[in-house]
């Protein structure tokens, strides 16, 4: 089965678009185009677009592995990846749009820049190309890398240490190619770049952040693992929030839809994961309300509580009020056997739980937002049906809710987390303060650009963080230097990368260690399913290969991991994953 085929991504019916987007509008028809004609500032912009989906799709889906939340539906996938019951929902969908949207496209691109001396193009290749292979050697730990490309019907399989070792290459070689002067007459990158507009310094500092990033989680390998190397990366990589590179999406109607997914193709990838059939059932857990409103303890509400947990509208005795939900505790059986109680009521928008004898355990509001342009809301608050209140959904899970790909943050967690190893404490210390503060700035700028004015001006999950509140936290309750711990570190990172894949992969690493109270959910030991895919004693370490490998390339497959359709697949580490 070859994997990439060579064709140029798009759809039939395309509408004139603005800004972010302008990128959708071609005048040919894109299905049937000579592929010859095609531009490198044609192909970026879906290069970019179907690798965003690829991440942001697995993101969003291992955050449930990781506890962060849960679902109202034992049964349907999320709510299984929330009890660690792994489900084949997890297989495909990444490995579609890396291999079939986006790859192809990568092929083409890298070819025709070298060819033509367009060397951003080729390094915006190169670069993209290590995100996605990385992203599939963390998910299933083997991939065909060297014959993905090839004539090969059954491509041969490479291990993780392969493919992280040549993406560390072509990062390199992206960094060299940004560096050179595009030949006379090739089109600037600003011409394709639908993420950073041509800023070859925003480029230059997320392929250091990756690099960084891809280093540190080779900690359990000694021969890889380079503290040296990471800082000097981050030396490098975002010195501000201005340096970030995030992903604008847009609500507004359109005809067009991904033709893997069918999703909208404008708006925000964690949305798009919500909004087609699972849209009321998302919720947040305990763990993650917990660590949010009562940090290590403290008592002092995260300012980004009233942001990341979801609202919903309810009428108190005929007066319209907000009320924030709380989390599913995930460490108890709240969910066994009869499931979570229903607190909403039609009935004149009340709060009104269906087990008054539960009333306390049901104060749940789901995860989800309305659209403008896919459901026809006035905006993006969401209402299930007429005479229901609205809910707010969070600060990234909206349709129009910028995703956040490379940030300062980050660098600053990396930082961090290598500092405290090396027993730097006071400079560990500036690292996760400055950490926490960059993401609360970052989801300030996002709050302060979008959803202002209206019925915006009523909800407290809109409008940017009181500076009281930011003070108060800083100060009271994210520790002092003294007491700073790797567990700290790592779960305010968690928080800052909420719907990132690299929460899960940091976990995996950690061995789910160094999570302030964190736990395998209680459901899992209950569970037949989840104990028969991760035995009781091991911990969920990759994903099973999608039926396409199993179905049409299982003997490449089984030559490099013999036990690629065991019930515990799951159990067994990808490379980075296994300590030497």
């Amino acid at each position: 089965m070859k994997l990439y085929k060579s064709f140029i991504l798009g759809v039939t019916s395309l509408m004139m678009l603005a800004s972010c987007t302008d990128w959708l509008d071609v005048n040919e028809d894109p299905n049937t185009p000579a592929q010859e004609s095609v531009s490198v500032s044609t192909l970026l912009p879906w290069v970019q677009y179907h690798l965003g989906y690829a991440v942001g799709s697995q993101g969003y889906r291992s955050q449930f592995i990781c506890n962060a939340f849960t679902s109202t539906n034992r049964s349907n996938n999320e709510g299984c990846y929330a009890q660690w019951e792994p489900t084949t929902g997890l297989c495909t969908t990444s490995y579609q749009q890396f291999f079939v949207g986006c790859g192809p496209n990568i092929v083409d691109m890298y070819d025709k820049a070298v060819d033509a001396g367009a060397w951003h193009y080729a390094a915006a290749a190169k670069l993209l190309k290590s995100f996605g292979f990385i992203l599939l050697a963390d998910m299933y730990g083997e991939m065909p890398y060297y014959e993905a490309n090839s004539v090969s019907v059954y491509p041969k399989y490479d291990s993780g240490e392969t493919i992280y070792k040549e993406c560390l290459k072509d990062i390199d070689e992206a960094i060299e190619n940004f560096a050179k002067t595009q030949a006379l007459g090739q089109p600037d990158l600003s011409e394709g770049d639908s993420w950073n507009g041509g800023n070859i310094d925003k480029w230059v500092k997320m392929a250091y952040l990756l690099k960084a990033r891809t280093i540190n989680q080779l900690s359990k390998k000694s021969a890889y693992y380079d503290p040296a190397l990471i800082l000097d990366c981050l030396a490098k990589a975002q010195q501000s929030i201005d340096d970030d590179t995030y992903i604008q999406h847009q609500d507004i109607k359109e005809t067009s839809k991904d033709f893997i997914s069918t999703d909208p193709m404008q708006t925000n990838f964690n949305w798009n994961q919500t909004y087609n059939g699972r849209r009321h059932m998302t919720m947040p857990t305990k763990w993650l309300t917990d660590l949010l409103t009562n940090f290590d303890g403290k008592g002092i509400e995260d300012p980004r509580v009233d942001k990341i947990l979801a609202w919903r509208e309810f009428s108190d005795n005929g007066k319209k009020v907000w009320k924030r939900g709380i989390g599913v505790d995930m460490q108890s059986d709240v969910r066994l056997p009869n499931g979570l109680a229903n607190f909403i009521s039609r009935k004149n928008g009340g709060w009104n739980p269906s087990d008054e004898t539960r009333a306390a355990d049901s104060v749940y509001v789901g995860i989800y937002a309305g659209s403008i342009g896919v459901y026809g809301t006035e905006n993006c608050f969401y209402r299930s049906v007429e005479g229901w209140y609205p809910s707010s959904g969070n600060v990234f899970v909206r349709p129009d809710s910028h995703y956040l790909w490379a940030t300062y943050s980050e660098a600053c967690f990396i930082k961090a987390e290598v500092l405290f190893k090396q027993g730097k404490r006071a400079e560990a210390y500036k690292a996760y303060k400055d950490g926490i503060r960059a993401n609360i700035d970052e989801l300030n700028r996002m709050l302060t650009t979008l959803w202002q004015g209206g019925d915006y001006a009523t909800c407290p999950s809109f409008g940017p963080m009181e500076q009281s509140k930011i003070d108060a936290f800083m100060d009271g309750a994210i520790g002092t230097g003294a007491d700073l711990t790797l567990a700290k570190i790592m779960t305010q990172k968690f928080i800052a990368m909420l719907y990132s894949t690299v929460n899960w992969n940091d976990m995996r690493r950690h061995d789910y260690q160094n999570y302030m109270g964190w736990e395998i959910p209680k459901e899992y030991y209950s569970n037949a399913k989840a104990l028969l895919a991760i035995p009781q004693g091991k911990l969920w370490r990759r994903i099973k290969q999608c039926s396409h490998e199993i179905n049409y390339n299982a003997v490449q497959l089984g030559a490099i991991q013999p036990n690629f359709n065991d019930d515990d697949i799951w159990t067994y580490p990808v490379w980075w994953d296994e300590a030497d």
